[in-house]
């Protein structure tokens, strides 16, 4: 019996060009094949420019939805949201999707749901979609506390594998930020470490690769006397963040908030021990003391001392990057996060391209 009850499915998410983890995670899926085997319209709904142009972006991806919806009649809708995001224009094609009478797949990336989003509203449409995708438990107990009685299903960001990374021991002394320059990311703190650092690893130099507040920031390195041992590169994209992963000794995140960050996954995935607060998502990817070590937030001490010792002894990074490229290999594989989303696609009765069957998730459990 033929259960494909729609032929098309409608992707909401942020512009190809946008920075943040939406626009990464989409790449990902359709450079690992998720857009050749499933008949998906990707319709940007923000972007870079400004609230303008995502003003403009979201109007247009309303009309061409409505377009869709008169070519095709009812089509699935997955819409990728973001914490940082607007809370009303999300709930806006929620609810468009939902009068529309499209199952709805919402993806929830990055953390801060609990800032500005969770209203009465929200709740109900979480309720009603289909399923609810998450990154980590830590936002599926956040979903579940304002919206009991939505489905929510756990599914990390998917990273891609790397190639065998450089050698950890002719690295540089290289700490490396991946992240918003913001205090709740913790880079005051990673300051006052690599200040503390400079006694015992004269060399240590700190990249800060991402946007925010580049000039408090800077001040801040220059209170503290490090200010020629920081350098900012500004946002990254994907190529220049290899690049920075291949030369770092270690990378840190000593945020006070998160949801399960990207930057951690794309660190794990190139072989780079990394130090990280063991908040949101993050103890769920990163095991203490077998690919990096977990610190409490604000805890500097424990932030500078195993810095310290991943910089000075690189047989211990290089154990512990190898550790955690497994790690990622294993959890984060791209054809994991594409084969659940092809049980769900299968699911609501979308009919795929008629590509060749590919691996289920039951497959690549017995492969890892």
């Amino acid at each position: 019996m033929n259960t494909h009850r729609y032929s098309r499915l409608v992707m909401f998410g942020a512009a190809p060009e946008t920075r943040g983890s939406i626009a990464a995670v989409v790449e990902c899926y359709r450079a690992h094949g998720l857009f050749k085997h499933w008949p998906v319209e990707y319709l940007a709904t923000h972007g870079g420019g400004g609230a303008a142009r995502s003003g403009a972006l979201a109007l247009d991806a309303l009309r061409r939805f409505a377009l869709v919806l008169a070519r095709h009649g009812r089509a699935p809708v997955h819409l990728h949201l973001s914490g940082r995001a607007a809370p009303r224009r999300d709930a806006a094609f929620m609810a468009a999707a939902l009068a529309a009478r499209c199952p709805l797949i919402v993806q929830l990336h990055g953390g801060g749901f609990e800032q500005g989003h969770g209203n009465r509203l929200e709740a109900l449409l979480f309720e009603q979609a289909a399923c609810v995708i998450v990154a980590c438990e830590s936002v599926r107990a956040w979903v579940r506390s304002v919206a009991r009685h939505a489905h929510v299903i756990c599914l990390p960001p998917p990273v891609a594998w790397a190639e065998a990374p450089p050698p950890m021991a002719g690295r540089p002394d290289l700490v490396l930020f991946l992240g918003r320059l913001d205090p709740a990311k913790g880079i005051v703190d990673l300051l006052e470490a690599v200040a503390g650092l400079r006694a015992s690893v004269p060399e240590v130099r700190l990249v800060c690769a991402g946007d925010g507040d580049r000039i408090g920031v800077a001040r801040a390195a220059d209170s503290l006397g490090v200010a020629d041992a920081v350098k900012f590169t500004g946002w990254v994209g994907p190529s220049g963040k290899r690049a920075l992963l291949e030369a770092a000794a270690v990378v840190a995140l000593p945020s006070y908030r998160e949801g399960l960050p990207l930057s951690l996954l794309e660190a794990m995935a190139a072989g780079v021990p990394t130090v990280a607060s063991a908040v949101g998502g993050v103890p769920e990817a990163l095991v203490d003391g077998v690919g990096g070590y977990l610190i409490a937030p604000g805890d500097k001490a424990s932030l500078e001392r195993h810095l310290r010792r991943l910089l000075l002894d690189r047989e211990l990074g290089a154990r512990l990057g190898n550790a955690a490229r497994e790690s990622a290999r294993v959890r984060f594989a791209p054809e994991r996060a594409i084969a659940r989303l092809d049980e769900i696609y299968t699911g609501l009765g979308l009919a795929p391209l008629g590509a060749a069957p590919r691996p289920t998730l039951a497959d690549l459990r017995k492969a890892a």
